[in-house]
């Protein structure tokens, strides 16, 4: 019975140790060269894609602004102003995708927006608001070439 007590304890305790978390140290370089504020945030633009209203485009027309869509999401992420991107699964809202653009101003993320074929053939809709978030957001694009075996 001691032995059961003491080997529970054990268990206890030694699960306990290993859940609490490690403190992590502040890096002032990382969150400088991110210009993160004091609680490792910035500012972004999030963009809602929603269907657009051309809808008369025919398969090999929207194929070929797709292309150019995915090609223009990879220079944008390569140029770091592109920080997510990512399509919608099939909903009944028309959303499509999202872009989390790693700029401060609605101004310059329609400048960016405008780069996208099929934003400007009317396959799809930009809505953008400003937004606040981790400024560790702006390091997925890293870790991500990492885990795809397949590039987009």
């Amino acid at each position: 019975m001691k032995v059961s007590i003491f080997i529970l304890a054990f268990l206890l305790f030694s699960t306990i140790g290993f859940s609490q978390e490690t403190e992590t140290k502040y890096d002032e370089t990382l969150a400088k060269s991110l210009h993160a504020d004091e609680y490792g945030m910035k500012k972004y633009v999030f963009c809602l894609l929603k269907s657009g209203t051309n809808t008369t485009a025919s398969k090999e027309e929207t194929q070929k602004l797709f292309e150019g869509h995915m090609a223009n999401i990879n220079k944008l992420a390569k140029e770091g102003k592109l920080v997510v991107a990512g399509p919608f699964m099939k909903n009944d809202r028309k959303y499509r995708g999202i872009y989390i653009f790693n700029v401060e101003t609605i101004d310059e993320a329609k400048a960016l927006v405008a780069t996208d074929p099929a934003i400007k053939a009317n396959l799809l809709e930009a809505e953008l608001t400003p937004w606040y978030s981790s400024a560790a957001l702006q390091e997925i694009t890293k870790i991500h070439d990492k885990i795809a075996k397949t590039k987009m």
